[in-house]
């Protein structure tokens, strides 16, 4: 509608400089060094909110980083719209790695580089910006509530109680998640779903001190080196996870979605040149896409142990580390893969050593239907502002707290998320095209413009 775009070009700077302000916050869940930048970022998001048409917004305590929630309701008869975000971002670690500093934004080529610019910032606060176009303009539709946590980046530990204690509170039709990528701007699509999570920690002891390894190397096990073992055998040659009971549920996609999957534009030597790998790896007999999508995954997310420090210590390490996440499909249970990994890193520990193993937290996978008039809503919108059908596609990611909203709500999710896979989510320069954030404030309207419509 020209009302909107008139109003979008005749405040771009200002929606970008809020953007920026947000981003300048460090609002690390993950440290407890930061836990007055997370009420700070709190507090801003609510400002932010109210400034841009909410008739409320309050910030409700959690027993760990608070949650924003704000509504706009015109009227009760109309169909609602639950907006779920996160404000809280990933650790920037390794900080060596930044070419600029992780929360001083900086505009390069195009693009915002700072943690958080993608996710998910920049992502739930297009729909702040979309909530102001719609108020301003005199032509929002639906009723619009929003729950903006602060836990996300550590599994939301505390969501669970406050959607079940507010299930009145957050009443609605629909709940709309920017959180995910597209294809392209060139191909846009819609994540119809994410993969569940189930994340834990290894903690292999041997000797009862850090040891000299002279001494005794060779005559007592090396914590490390058996930590490697024991992360090494968990894939075949095929590099097929060979945790036992590790597939049992997993439902297989139809010949039908993979077909549909290939159908996706994918240029495999440009995606290993921006990665800056010569060969891709994964499980044998299926696709890069299908592997990040379809299949369930088992990765090494940090390791250590021993001596790590500049130039060299000969020591035979008392202690090492792993911690490991397990991506999931449907219809795995994060609960039961937890159980089953934590199990077999326990049962294969030789006798030189123990083995601790520790759940950290996890999620379920999670499904949404493209038959429902929101998902419909959701294409018409993504339709009309960039001149082609998306492509439904799996998204590789987890947002643990889906299936506790279907749960709990009994609604369903719609995605539709403007992000890129390049854009190093969760790693040194994370960024953000300025374009694909406008693109997201010029669709988002439509969709609620279009579920009113489909209601």
């Amino acid at each position: 509608m020209q009302k909107w775009k008139d109003y979008q070009a005749a405040n771009k700077e200002r929606f970008l400089d809020e953007l920026l302000d947000l981003l300048r916050i460090p609002s690390i869940s993950a440290k407890t060094e930061n836990k007055n930048d997370m009420i700070a970022c709190a507090e801003a998001v609510k400002q932010k909110l109210l400034e841009a048409g909410a008739d409320k917004a309050e910030i409700y305590s959690t027993e760990g980083h608070p949650v924003v929630y704000a509504e706009k309701i015109i009227d009760p008869s109309k169909p609602t719209v639950l907006v779920y975000g996160h404000y809280d971002v990933q650790p920037a670690d390794p900080l060596e790695l930044w070419n600029s500093g992780p929360f001083d934004p900086v505009i390069k080529d195009g693009k915002i580089y700072a943690r958080g610019a993608c996710d998910d910032k920049g992502q739930f606060y297009m729909h702040v910006k979309a909530l102001e176009t719609l108020v301003k303009t005199d032509t929002l539709s639906t009723n619009i509530k929003f729950i903006i946590e602060g836990e996300e980046e550590i599994g939301s530990p505390n969501l669970a109680k406050f959607v079940a204690g507010h299930k009145d509170l957050l009443k609605a039709d629909v709940i709309l998640i920017s959180d995910t990528a597209m294809i392209s701007m060139e191909t846009p699509s819609i994540d119809i779903g994410v993969r569940g999570l189930s994340y834990i920690e290894v903690e292999v002891t041997g000797p009862n001190r850090d040891l000299h390894s002279g001494v005794y190397g060779g005559a007592v096990a090396n914590p490390a080196t058996i930590l490697a073992k024991m992360i090494a055998s968990c894939h075949d040659e095929n590099n097929h996870i060979t945790i036992p009971g590790f597939y049992d549920n997993v439902v297989e996609a139809t010949p039908e979605e993979r077909k549909l999957m290939a159908e996706a534009p994918f240029d495999e030597n440009e995606y290993k040149k921006d990665l800056g790998v010569k060969e891709l790896w994964g499980e044998k007999g299926y696709t890069t896409n299908e592997r990040t999508g379809i299949r369930p995954t088992l990765e090494v997310n940090g390791i250590w142990g021993g001596y790590t420090g500049e130039g060299a210590k000969t020591v035979l390490p008392s202690k090492a580390y792993a911690k490991i996440s397990a991506r999931l499909v449907p219809d795995q249970s994060a609960a039961d893969i937890t159980e089953k990994l934590l199990h077999y890193f326990e049962s294969i520990a030789p006798a030189g050593v123990t083995v601790k193993a520790s759940e950290h937290h996890g999620g379920e996978p999670y499904m949404t239907p493209i038959d429902s008039s929101a998902y419909k809503a959701a294409g018409k919108a993504i339709e009309a502002t960039f001149g082609k059908s998306p492509i439904p596609v799996r998204g590789g990611g987890s947002i643990p707290i889906c299936a506790l909203f279907e749960k709990e709500l009994g609604i369903k999710i719609v995605f539709m998320g403007f992000g890129l896979d390049s854009d190093n989510l969760h790693s040194p320069n994370e960024k953000y095209d300025i374009f694909n954030y406008y693109k997201g404030i010029e669709t988002i309207p439509y969709f609620h413009k279009y579920f009113a419509e489909e209601k």
